[in-house]
């Protein structure tokens, strides 16, 4: 048998992967990546490098299966990848692993397993979305916070006038050039 490895996703900088790495060692993973991005990004550098790691008779486990992938689609992708190239994969909330083994009905289970964790996200969805029309509404929401005061976006205005690049007037700003544009159409702070 070859290494365990494990791989750790929360979605935001503000979360904390300290339960899932408690998990990860516990299940014997003797290296973890980890990941402090949206599943829903397509680029995740720590889970594409821990992809190119795994070799043959290796195994990766994850806490759960809404950590590896945000869709059914991916979720696919990304196992039978694995288990194609001898690599095991295991599920600890599901109590799941696929191998090369895998029989028909353990398929079956990935894909119901899967649907019901993409199910699961579409619901908290639609909570969130409901919790924020109702605060929207007692006036009590007021979407993110402005990056920029009114004076340094006239003062970033100014900056472009006088033909100093966008890129390097979000540098200065330390804002990206997205963030910028929004400012600049007046789209930004708004909820």
């Amino acid at each position: 048998m070859g290494q365990k490895v494990g791989c750790a996703r929360v979605s935001s900088l503000d979360q904390n992967l300290d339960r899932q790495l408690e998990l990860l060692q516990a299940a014997g993973a003797s290296q973890v990546y980890k990941e402090k991005i949206s599943g829903s990004t397509r680029h995740r550098p720590q889970l594409e490098e821990v992809l190119r790691y795994l070799r043959k008779g290796d195994q990766l486990i994850v806490t759960s299966m809404d950590r590896l992938a945000r869709s059914l689609v991916d979720l696919h992708t990304i196992v039978e990848d694995l288990v194609g190239r001898g690599v095991s994969v295991r599920f600890l909330r599901e109590g799941q692993t696929y191998s090369a083994k895998a029989d028909p009905i353990a398929k079956l289970m990935l894909g119901l397993m899967g649907s019901v964790a993409e199910f699961e996200r579409s619901i908290i969805k639609e909570r969130q979305a409901e919790g924020i029309a109702r605060a929207k509404a007692r006036g009590v929401y007021k979407g993110r916070a402005k990056v920029l005061t009114d004076s340094q976006v006239a003062l970033a205005r100014q900056w472009v006038d006088d033909g100093v690049p966008k890129a390097e007037v979000a540098r200065r700003l330390g804002i990206g050039r997205t963030t910028l544009y929004k400012y600049f159409r007046g789209e930004a702070g708004e909820s």
